[in-house]
């Protein structure tokens, strides 16, 4: 959705600025996200220390995304835990007729998300948005023609936006076709 697996999991977190509503509150959570996730070995557990490392990384990118999206130096201590976690194993990857498998521990996805995140941010081309939803703080990668994407992704923000004003539009036509200035134009029998 974000256009890029570390910033997918810093999104694990919405309305970061009203209520938040976290979408990882236990280490199964972590385990259900990870196997959903095409980029990444799908089946792995986590314990409570592993989990609560999932949630400082992904604390981590967030704030350093966020700095992107606002052109500031990056947060020293987002930048220590993220380049800890790039020092982790690397997934084993295996190649069969059956296509491409991945392999390895959650402290090895962690590191595979660390290290995608790195990429991303060092790319000077790359360009960070924040979803134009109000009460949505997922930050994204823009990669449309002209930059000109507005929301996190369609299936949800973007419905929503239009949703939202399509039914502004009905109302205000509802409200100029009963107004007194509407019927002006019919002329007396």
């Amino acid at each position: 959705m974000s256009g890029n697996p570390a910033l997918d999991l810093a999104g694990t977190v919405g309305s970061r600025r009203g209520e938040p509503v976290d979408a990882l509150t236990a280490p199964a959570d972590i385990e259900r996200w990870v196997a959903e996730c095409d980029e990444l070995p799908n089946r792995v557990t986590a314990d409570l220390a592993t989990f609560e490392s999932a949630l400082s990384l992904r604390e981590a990118i967030y704030r350093l995304a966020l700095d992107r999206v606002l052109d500031r130096p990056f947060d020293p201590a987002g930048l220590e835990i993220l380049n800890d976690a790039a020092a982790g194993p690397v997934p084993v990857i295996e190649l069969s007729d059956a296509g491409l498998h991945m392999s390895g521990d959650l402290p090895t996805v962690l590191s595979q998300i660390a290290r995608s995140a790195i990429a991303v941010l060092a790319d000077p081309r790359a360009c960070f948005k924040e979803c134009g939803r109000a009460g949505c703080t997922r930050i994204y990668l823009d990669r449309s023609r002209g930059a000109r994407r507005s929301w996190c992704g369609m299936e949800e923000c973007g419905n929503r936006v239009k949703a939202a004003a399509y039914r502004a539009r009905k109302r205000a036509a509802t409200t100029a076709e009963g107004s007194p200035g509407a019927l002006s134009g019919l002329g007396n029998p």
